[in-house]
């Protein structure tokens, strides 16, 4: 197929001058092309800006835009790009990721046909040397007619791999830009509660995933508090749907401090792991206390944007 799809993509990017041009003509090698791509330079402190205006013209008829903002972190370059969108659909690339040249064909086509919401697929993990496939549909088919509870107790939608409607995310106010981590998995959380069965994980692997270098390990404390800041946030949401309720909140608890655990344990810091062991049933407990309390409310977060210039490419 050729032509263009009413999707614009966003891009948010931090010092990522050496891979953003590769990421940018991976979107231009599109058999479906995008009508714009949305890059938004996170307060870079290389060429990545530059980098950028280099790609102009090369976009193979896909409008190019480029906005600046000093650095507030990859939510709020992705509010930027949403609220910037023009496009019926949002499509997610972050600037060190790889589309193969089917993504925007494959993505239309099964939105099209299961008259979804939003959508994702299967991709490679790559490292220094080797590429292996993440079977993300897997972990989805444990309960494919409810999403939503497939993905509270587990983050399986890798960003880059997601198309959903624009009006979906603004509906639920875009990105937390107040959690350090996982901004991404709240906010398809919050979607899916919205659309319900309208979604599918579909099994074609069209994303490059540039793995990153292991994280030091304050970030296993910052994983912790973000998950549960979620964890409180969306057990008032799940409240409010059909189903069950208090067994999925004590699983996900669970789930959050085994990890914790592993992490832990993986870098030989077993006084680390130990500790967050012995938090578990104290995280239990007030759970249990706040979980008739939570309302799930979520504040509009692309309502706080200020001004930004667009450059002109």
């Amino acid at each position: 197929m050729t032509g263009f799809a009413d999707v614009s993509v966003v891009m948010p990017a931090f010092n990522n001058a050496d891979t953003v041009g590769r990421a940018l003509a991976s979107i231009a090698a599109q058999t479906l092309r995008p009508m714009e791509v949305i890059v938004v330079d996170d307060g870079s402190t290389d060429e990545t800006a530059q980098a950028v205006r280099a790609m102009a013209g090369r976009m193979n008829g896909i409008r190019l835009r480029l906005f600046r903002q000093p650095n507030q972190g990859a939510g709020a370059a992705r509010n930027r790009a949403v609220a910037a969108a023009q496009s019926t659909w949002l499509a997610f690339l972050d600037a060190d990721d790889e589309w193969l040249s089917p993504k925007i064909e494959r993505s239309m086509a099964v939105l099209a046909a299961g008259d979804l919401v939003m959508c994702s697929h299967n991709l490679f993990n790559v490292g220094p040397e080797s590429e292996v496939l993440n079977d993300s549909r897997a972990r989805w088919l444990r309960n494919p007619a409810d999403p939503y509870r497939s993905l509270f107790l587990r983050g399986f939608i890798s960003s880059s791999t997601v198309v959903v409607r624009r009006d979906a995310v603004l509906a639920v106010g875009g990105f937390d830009v107040d959690l350090r981590s996982a901004q991404d998995y709240e906010l398809w959380l919050a979607v899916l509660a919205q659309a319900g069965g309208r979604f599918e994980t579909f099994a074609d692997p069209l994303l490059r995933y540039t793995l990153a270098p292991e994280g030091i390990t304050s970030r296993i404390g910052r994983k912790v508090a973000c998950s549960l800041a979620i964890l409180r946030r969306h057990m008032g949401i799940l409240r409010h749907l059909p189903g069950p309720v208090l067994g999925l909140v004590v699983l996900r608890t669970i789930i959050i401090h085994y990890e914790a655990v592993m992490g832990h344990k993986a870098r030989g810091e077993w006084s680390a792991a130990l500790g967050q062991g012995v938090l578990l049933p104290l995280r239990l407990a007030e759970m249990l206390v706040r979980l008739p309390f939570s309302t799930g409310k979520r504040p509009d977060f692309i309502a706080r944007l200020g001004p930004a210039a667009e450059e002109s490419l």
